[in-house]
């Protein structure tokens, strides 16, 4: 049974969600926001442990797997629900709420999942709800992202239940834990692959800046924050140590640097930005020190902030002027002053600019690298904080806010996302300044000093020769109004093959046959076998089942004339057919 002392806040946020369309007015806002508020207080006040053991349907379920691992995940994922409720208190649409609850629901459902099954259905709870984050925009573009996202994701939950029923069938069991990396089976590789596709590893990543540029602004603050961190969550809990985790993270973190720089989007760089900073989370779950854990989990923590913050900058930028291209904006500055002021904020944060998250955290997955002595890891990772530096810490305020003149005239974002893109810029710089609140939640004990002497030094020599080198090649990255291609150039190709196939050759076949069906006569011959059919069904099936119907009834007309109601008749002919019986079987004899 399920401890009472124990309050799973993903089932309090997934319950909680289906009264928020009874609400109204400022009685669903105060709502909107006291839920996450409780389900971080439900965080705040666990206690290490499995809650929620039964068994069902042969399978051992455990709702409730504490640790600290758990805990750091849960911690932020609920926080970052109440930053993101806050900013979107002014959306009037209860379903767009309704399905940014299911989907933080459904994250915490994995968070806390002690096995396969249980993880597997908060798994598809999460991508059924977060589609309609995209789908909320209702535009044609996000129609379409929404049905690719999907598609993508559903495909990727196939795997995942593909590897696990095959661990069931070798083990005998759905628990979770870690899988050594000496002898992965098939089922550990099928698996890993389910939990790659929602962290965007390369290359099935392209779902995400295909997919979060097109979603609604206050539901691409939810998804940045979400799907890819769980997934990071996942491969912390079941593959850490994994050497090919180790590689792709690196190849994810320059190969989402090297797409933001030459992007022209402003949620499009963010997008790929996810995939570069998620790969710094990946390698450190590949390298699998303790200290790389660590970092993985701690960069998780800071990331979800700082690149909500800059969703949420951008997300107000698309409110307010409807554009979000860099190539059409410019010379913000003097409208969104305070929107300015909070997006810079996640850009030196993304950056690792000492005193913010990102200078403590991601300096950690470095450190670790290093202590490896990995020098393709610790370059790569190195590689990519300079792209990011170059693209969300300097193209991009520059050219939204900056810049040449755009002639846009806008009014500051509504005081709701000022609130929730202030609370988020303030987390940025108190885990920078008091790194010991992020360190004690970490799952193992923490022996990293980010702010050394050396540290310091390298990380500022960084940032001036990237800051020196942008201004320098200024002319050469100025946004242009072109689409850049990615993997998913395959996909969107193969649907438009499928489509010409089925439109062209398949129809034009499919007419010759009906031509000729004319033609030749073919329609006297299925004719003749549709007759041939009928009357079959008529004189014969329908014969036997009406010939048996009569024949029933007839009998019940028999039995009916026979019930007069005295006794006397009834005993007689029992008797009657009794002797009747009894000269039968001597007859056969």
């Amino acid at each position: 049974m399920i401890n009472n002392l124990w309050i799973h806040p993903g089932l309090v946020i997934l319950l909680g969600a289906f009264l928020l369309p009874l609400l109204r007015g400022r009685l669903r806002q105060v709502y909107n926001v006291a839920l996450p508020v409780f389900a971080f207080w439900a965080v705040l006040n666990m206690q290490h442990g499995a809650y929620g053991a039964f068994h069902f349907l042969g399978f051992d379920i455990v709702l409730g797997k504490v640790d600290k691992l758990s805990l750091i995940f849960a911690h932020v994922f609920t926080l970052m629900a109440i930053i993101g409720s806050i900013y979107g208190l002014h959306v009037k649409d209860s379903g767009h709420q309704v399905a940014a609850f299911l989907y933080v629901g459904g994250s915490l459902g994995v968070t806390f999942a002690g096995d396969y099954l249980t993880l597997f259905i908060f798994w598809e709870i999460m991508a059924f709800s977060s589609v309609f984050l995209i789908w909320y925009r209702k535009t044609k573009l996000s129609i379409d992202a929404g049905y690719r996202y999907l598609l993508v994701h559903v495909a990727g939950g196939l795997v995942l239940l593909g590897g696990m029923m095959l661990r069931y069938y070798d083990l005998g069991s759905l628990a979770i834990g870690p899988i050594s990396p000496e002898g992965p089976t098939l089922a550990s590789y099928l698996i890993m692959i389910g939990f790659c596709l929602n962290a965007a590893v390369p290359p099935i990543h392209a779902w995400l800046p295909d997919a979060y540029p097109e979603a609604t602004v206050t539901g691409a603050v939810f998804m940045c924050a979400f799907t890819t961190k769980t997934a990071v969550y996942t491969l912390a809990r079941v593959f850490p140590g994994f050497e090919i985790l180790a590689i792709m993270g690196a190849i994810m973190a320059v190969y989402g640097v090297g797409y933001a720089v030459i992007e022209n989007d402003a949620r499009r760089i963010l997008a790929y930005h996810i995939v570069s900073q998620v790969g710094y989370m990946v390698c450190g779950v590949g390298i699998g020190t303790a200290m790389a854990i660590n970092g993985a989990c701690a960069h998780a923590y800071a990331h979800i902030i700082y690149k909500a913050l800059l969703f949420m900058g951008a997300g107000a930028v698309l409110e307010m002027t409807g554009r979000s291209k860099l190539n059409e904006l410019g010379g913000l500055y003097k409208y969104m002053p305070w929107t300015m002021v909070f997006t810079v904020i996640g850009g030196i944060s993304i950056s690792g600019w000492p005193l913010t998250s990102g200078f403590v955290s991601k300096s950690m997955i470095v450190a670790a690298a290093h202590h490896e002595h990995n020098a393709f890891l610790t370059f790569m990772l190195m590689l990519a904080g300079v792209g990011t530096f170059l693209s969300v810490g300097l193209k991009l305020p520059y050219y939204i806010w900056f810049g040449k003149d755009s002639g846009i005239v806008a009014k500051e974002a509504p005081m709701n996302m000022q609130v929730g893109m202030a609370i988020a810029a303030f987390l940025c710089f108190f885990i920078g300044f008091y790194p010991k609140l992020l360190f004690d939640l970490l799952p193992y004990p923490n022996h990293w000093e980010p702010y050394t002497a050396g540290h310091l030094t390298e990380v500022l020599q960084v940032m001036l020769f990237t800051g020196v080198g942008f201004f320098l090649l200024l002319k050469r990255l100025k946004p242009e109004a072109h689409l850049n291609l990615d993997v998913d150039w395959f996909y969107r190709k193969g649907a438009s093959i499928f489509m010409w196939t089925a439109s062209n050759p398949i129809s034009t076949v499919n007419d010759h046959i009906g031509e000729a069906y004319r033609t030749v006569g073919f329609r006297w011959i299925f004719s003749g076998m549709a007759r041939l059919s009928s009357w079959f069904d008529w004189r014969i099936i329908d014969g036997v089942v009406d010939g048996t119907a009569y024949a029933v009834r007839g009998m019940g007309d028999i039995v009916r004339r026979l019930q007069t109601g005295r006794i006397q008749y009834y005993i007689g002919m029992a008797i009657l057919i009794l002797f009747l019986a009894i000269g039968l079987d001597i007859w056969l004899r």
